[in-house]
């Protein structure tokens, strides 16, 4: 049985919480040598639209990581399966996440990323799924909260579906 899409956020609505949060980054960090990590593969689309919404010059950088797999929930096992190659020394990082919910996978990045030794290491996410956590990390930037259900589009997956579309919608089985 196929899946049903419910519109959550429109192109226009996404338009206008990216620039509102790059804004809000880029008066954080004018002046500063930051250096952005993306967790992939979800957030390509959204650290594209932020990236070039800043007005500061920053540096990219990926990591990879694994929880979910084709569920819809996560299994609590994170791999780190692309390794970040900047050198993170001393430098402001701001890592880009598209969605954080339980919280596990940001939980196990930052206590990664600090192996590095940066100056300072703070979190942005469009999503914010802050009832479904089960470790408390903190969130620096929050695009939009929302209260339940499996999201796609935008970047968001089902088991590889769904990433291409403009808008985000929760997915109804």
């Amino acid at each position: 049985m196929p899946e049903e899409l419910v519109p959550v956020l429109s192109r226009d609505e996404i338009a206008q919480k990216v620039k509102s949060l790059a804004r809000e980054i880029s008066k954080d960090y004018a002046g500063k040598d930051l250096c952005i990590i993306g967790v992939l593969n979800g957030v390509f689309v959204f650290l594209a639209d932020l990236v070039r919404e800043l007005t500061v010059s920053v540096q990219v950088d990926f990591v990879r990581l694994a929880s979910y797999g084709s569920e819809t929930v996560s299994s609590g096992n994170v791999q780190t399966t692309k390794e970040i190659e900047l050198d993170l020394k001393d430098r402001d990082v701001l890592v880009i996440e598209d969605i954080v919910d339980s919280g596990l996978t940001i939980d196990f990045l930052l206590k990664y990323l600090k192996q590095f030794h940066p100056k300072s290491i703070k979190v942005c996410t469009f999503i914010d799924k802050i009832e479904r956590r089960q470790v408390q990390v903190p969130i620096d930037y929050v695009g939009h909260v929302v209260e339940g259900g499996f999201l796609v589009g935008y970047g968001l997956d089902f088991d590889q579906k769904y990433r291409g579309l403009p808008e985000i919608y929760r997915l109804k089985p």
